[in-house]
């Protein structure tokens, strides 16, 4: 219990505890004292005296010592005991982030560890977690276009929604233009200073209502960034292919429009990354949120909250229970 008390607790005036080095003198005063004491009448010897004693020879130092741990509270209560509490109040500017992320069949390509969909799935959450101020959604899109989580700072579900996303939730293609009105969509009534789209796709816009050229203007109109990042590596990829015999690795060629994504970025004030492995795409990740921080100011206040009184009660009860054993149980008689 008494551990308890004690824990999570600062002293507020700690020098109050060099008084601690009265105790050790008053006990060398005591000895000293009973050391010195004298008999008020002389006899031949105290052989027949050990036999004599009494329970209150016994404790006659219990008073001493009730009074020694009075003092011992008083001097703890004067380094003044308490607990700090820490509120802060964060303000600023935050950022609205849409992550369009492409969901097609061409996303289960194993390049990537253990695919592309896993591997950006990982980075989207790491990104996430990393921004704590931002309002964050998410948009999915393969042959045509979902939100998969509006624009939040819940995100704990957005992760859970993240950690959902897998092929063959729509149908399959790539819908650039889609991914991105519909993430723009998200973003166009929002009032934070900035408002970015990192839409993220491994393949060539080949569906959709939209086309990726009205898509970037619709961007431009609403001033929102667009960071585009083409996923695949140089060559050819491992992905699973459906046939009459089942699922069947095969190496597929890879095809990016790196030409559309670079404009779309160009075009709105963004960047365009190529990710050619787990690790580079996590670069990319990296680079983008240094790209877009958050003014953010945080303000912290202290609040102390004294924890001295039950020692000083403590002191108390112990000295007033000294004082009515000396009065009463070792009273000494003239």
């Amino acid at each position: 219990m008494i551990f308890d008390y004690f824990n999570n607790i600062k002293f507020g005036q700690p020098l109050f505890f060099i008084l601690f080095a009265i105790i050790p003198l008053l006990i060398y005063w005591k000895i000293a004292k009973g050391k010195k004491q004298t008999a008020a009448i002389g006899i031949s010897t105290t052989k027949g005296l050990s036999k004599m004693r009494s329970w209150k020879n016994t404790f006659q130092n219990v008073a001493f010592i009730l009074r020694l741990l009075a003092l011992a509270f008083i001097i703890t209560a004067l380094a003044r005991p308490q607990t700090k509490f820490d509120e802060q109040e964060s303000e600023g500017e935050g950022v609205d982030i849409i992550l369009c992320i492409d969901v097609s069949g061409s996303m289960t390509s194993q390049d990537f560890i253990p695919n592309r969909m896993e591997a950006a799935k990982k980075v989207a959450e790491d990104f996430v977690n990393s921004r704590p101020n931002d309002r964050i959604g998410v948009v999915i899109f393969s042959g045509e276009s979902f939100t998969q989580c509006p624009l939040t700072t819940d995100h704990y579900v957005l992760i859970n929604q993240i950690s959902q996303i897998r092929n063959g939730l729509l149908e399959d293609g790539t819908a650039i233009g889609s991914g991105l009105a519909t993430s723009v969509d998200r973003l166009r009534s929002s009032k934070a200073k900035s408002k970015v789209v990192i839409l993220l796709t491994d393949g060539v816009n080949n569906g959709g209502l939209i086309d990726p050229a009205t898509a970037m203007e619709i961007a431009k109109t609403f001033k929102v960034k667009v960071y585009t990042i083409g996923v695949g590596t140089d060559g050819y990829a491992p992905t699973p292919v459906s046939t009459p015999l089942g699922i069947v690795m095969q190496n597929e060629k890879v095809a990016i429009d790196e030409k559309l994504l670079t404009n779309i970025a160009y075009q709105t004030g963004g960047k365009y990354f190529r990710a050619t492995d787990n690790k580079s795409l996590q670069n990319i990740y990296s680079e983008i949120d240094h790209l877009e921080k958050s003014k953010v100011e945080i303000t912290t206040f202290h609040r102390y909250t004294e924890k001295f009184y039950p020692l000083i009660f403590a002191a108390m009860a112990l000295l007033l229970f000294e004082i009515l054993l000396r009065l009463t149980v070792f009273k000494k008689f003239p």
